[in-house]
């Protein structure tokens, strides 16, 4: 992985494409993000970068965080996040990784949290029919129906689709294609969606497999 940074989901619109196309694209505000860390190899045993984005008020930040973004002297950062970077033993604390790391055309990976829906069933979770809205079926027709084998195994077996909390998971998208850049704002914006409500935080990185 030899670039990765910070951002903060806007939302969804559409561009057009020199072809007349139009292209779906989901806008992150993209850094600045400061170099907060630098862990090497014969330090640490590994070799990563760890970025912080977002400022937050003084008196949020626990001391220990303090003397850490002081250290480096830096501004207070609201989210801190590691990336093993091909580069990152020869960066410095204090630097600055801005939007343009990225360029038109690249293809990355983005991470992000998804929308939490609460524990709910398995119509909603899974897409699961009703049952038969006929006699003797109910009193409830959207339950799971009949879970359990009979006396062999007795038991349910593992990974059973059932009811239970929906979504607030950590998700990655693949492979989607950086369409524009704006430096002066700080936003890209990629083709296609990406996980998580607005103004949610995600990691942009290199695709692992382009």
């Amino acid at each position: 992985m030899k670039k990765a940074i910070i951002g903060r989901k806007l939302g969804m619109t559409q561009i057009f494409a020199e072809n007349g196309t139009v292209v779906p694209v989901t806008v992150i505000e993209a850094g600045p993000c400061a170099v907060s860390q630098v862990k090497t190899a014969e330090k640490d045993g590994y070799s990563a970068v760890q970025l912080g984005f977002g400022e937050i008020a003084e008196r949020k930040v626990t001391k220990p965080l303090k003397g850490h973004f002081k250290a480096v002297g830096i501004t207070n950062k609201r989210h801190l996040k590691e990336f093993r970077l091909d580069n990152a033993e020869s960066m410095k604390a204090g630097d600055e990784i801005k939007v343009d790391t990225f360029a038109v055309g690249d293809k990355v990976d983005i991470v992000g949290t998804s929308k939490g829906h609460g524990y709910s069933g398995v119509i909603k979770r899974w897409g699961h029919h009703r049952l038969k809205m006929t006699h003797g079926v109910g009193p409830v027709h959207r339950e799971v129906g009949s879970v359990g084998a009979n006396s062999s195994p007795s038991r349910i077996f593992k990974n059973l689709k059932m009811a239970g909390q929906y979504g607030n998971t950590r998700v990655t998208v693949l492979n989607l294609e950086v369409v524009k850049i704006d430096t002066d704002k700080n936003l890209i914006a990629v083709k296609g969606a990406v996980p998580g409500a607005k103004n949610g935080i995600v990691f942009i990185r290199d695709s692992v497999k382009a």
